[in-house]
C-alpha cells in the first residue's frame, strides 16, 4: 500500500511525509479515528515511506528492494500484531493475513475474521503476544533503517499483554517505531495511550468519497452523492452500500423481525427472533447490535424533518416512514442504554439467548412510551 492507494486525506499524507522529510520520527504513534477510512493503509504507507531507500516528495518510490518486499507485506523488518482466535498469536495467521491484505484496503474487525473463519470466536490479541513482541523487537535491525511493529486494533489487546509492552513502548530499542491503529481508541488502555504519539484521521469528506467511488466503481455522479451521503465519512461504509453486503442486509432484516414482533407484542415471534440473533457468531451479534444503535438515532433524527443529517439507504427509508415515530424523545436514550449494555455483556461472553431475549423483551416496553 502506497500513500497513493488511500482515498483523500492529503492533508494528513502530507503532514506524514513532511515530518519524514524533516526526521520528526516518533517511536510510537496512534492511528485512530472512524472505522472505515483507511487508518491501517495509512499506516503501511508511512511505515513503506520511512524505510524507502528512495524516497520521493510525495510516495515511496515503489522500485527499490524495501518496497518490492512491502509490495508483498513480506519485509524481514516489518511486523504485524492483529486480532485472532483460539489463543493464538499473530505469527500463526500471518499467510492468512499476507492474503487478506493483498486483496482488501478498507475492511473491518468482522471482514478479517469471516475471512479466517472464526465461527462464533471473538478476535483478540492475547497474553502471550507480548512475549513474541518483546522477542522480535529485541533483534537487531534486520536490512532497513527501521524496525517497525504496527499493531491493529490495540484496543484488543488483553490486559496482560498491554502491560507488559509498557516499557517496550516507552524506550524501545534503537530505529525501533510502533504504529498502533485503533478505531475505539477510549478502550485502549491509557497508560499505552500516553506512550504514543496521537493522529487522528478524520472522517473523509464527501467529495473524497465520491471521487473514490468514481474511480473505483464507475458510479455516476448523482448515485456517488447518495452513497457518499449515507457513508457519512467512512469509505468502508460506502463500498458496503455499493456491493449492498450481506451482512448490512442481514442485520435490517433482523432489526425490522426485531421491531414488528416487538410493535405487536407477539412473544412467540419475539422468541423467535431473539434465538435466531443468539445463533449468529458473537461478532456478528455486536455487529447487529451497533446497527440498530445507528438505527434508533437515525429514525429518530428523522422525526425532526431534517433529511441532510439522516444516513440511511431506500429500504430503510422505506421501513422508517411507520416505525420512526415510534422513537422519540421518551425512548430514545433508554434504547441507546439497553442495547450498549447488550454489547457490553455479549463482549463479555453473557448467554446469547438470555441477553437477546431480554432486549427484544425491553424493546417491546419502551416502543410503547
Amino acid at each position: 500500500m502506497y500513500f497513493r492507494d488511500i482515498i483523500g486525506l492529503h492533508d494528513v499524507k502530507q503532514h506524514l511525509i513532511d515530518s519524514v522529510r524533516r526526521g520528526l520520527i516518533p517511536h510510537a504513534r496512534m492511528f485512530y479515528g472512524l472505522e472505515g477510512v483507511g487508518k491501517l493503509p495509512l499506516a503501511i504507507a508511512y511505515a513503506r515511506y520511512l524505510n524507502c531507500e528512495n524516497r520521493g516528495e510525495n510516495d515511496s518510490c515503489g522500485e527499490c528492494p524495501s518496497c518490492q518486499k512491502f509490495d508483498k507485506f513480506a519485509h524481514p523488518d516489518l511486523h504485524f500484531v492483529f486480532p485472532v482466535v483460539k489463543s493464538k498469536v499473530s505469527d500463526e495467521y500471518l499467510k492468512d493475513w499476507r492474503e487478506f491484505l493483498s486483496k482488501n484496503r478498507y475492511f473491518n474487525l468482522n471482514t478479517w475474521l469471516n475471512f479466517i473463519d472464526a465461527q462464533n470466536a471473538q478476535g483478540l490479541i492475547y497474553s502471550k503476544e507480548s512475549e513474541e513482541i518483546i522477542r522480535k523487537l529485541n533483534l537487531k535491525v534486520y536490512e532497513a533503517k527501521y524496525k517497525i511493529m504496527i499493531v491493529w486494533l490495540p484496543e484488543k489487546m488483553h490486559e496482560s499483554c498491554a502491560n507488559k509492552l509498557l516499557k517496550m513502548i516507552e524506550e524501545p530499542p534503537d530505529n525501533t517505531v510502533f504504529l498502533l491503529v485503533s478505531e475505539e481508541l477510549e478502550q485502549v488502555l491509557q497508560t499505552i495511550q500516553s506512550r504514543c504519539q496521537p493522529l487522528h484521521i478524520r472522517p473523509l469528506e464527501s467529495e473524497e468519497i465520491i471521487q473514490g467511488i468514481r474511480q473505483n466503481y464507475g458510479l455516476d455522479e448523482s448515485a456517488a452523492q447518495s452513497v457518499a451521503h449515507i457513508a457519512n465519512g467512512s469509505f468502508l461504509k460506502a463500498v458496503e452500500i455499493i456491493q449492498s453486503s450481506d451482512e448490512t442486509k442481514e442485520n435490517f432484516d433482523l432489526f425490522v423481525k426485531m421491531m414488528r414482533a416487538s410493535v405487536m407484542r407477539n412473544i412467540k415471534s419475539i422468541k423467535e427472533v431473539a434465538n435466531e440473533i443468539a445463533t449468529v457468531g458473537r461478532e456478528r451479534q455486536k455487529s447487529f447490535l451497533t446497527y440498530s444503535l445507528r438505527m434508533f438515532r437515525e429514525y429518530f433524527v428523522s422525526n425532526l424533518n431534517t433529511p441532510d443529517i439522516v444516513y440511511i439507504n431506500e429500504a430503510e427509508k422505506q421501513f422508517g416512514e411507520k416505525f420512526a415515530p415510534f422513537i422519540n424523545e421518551r425512548n430514545i436514550e433508554e434504547f441507546n442504554s439497553e442495547f450498549s449494555l447488550a454489547y457490553r455483556q455479549i463482549e463479555q461472553n453473557g448467554n446469547a439467548k438470555i441477553i437477546f431475549l431480554d432486549i427484544c423483551l425491553k424493546t417491546t416496553v419502551l416502543l410503547k412510551k
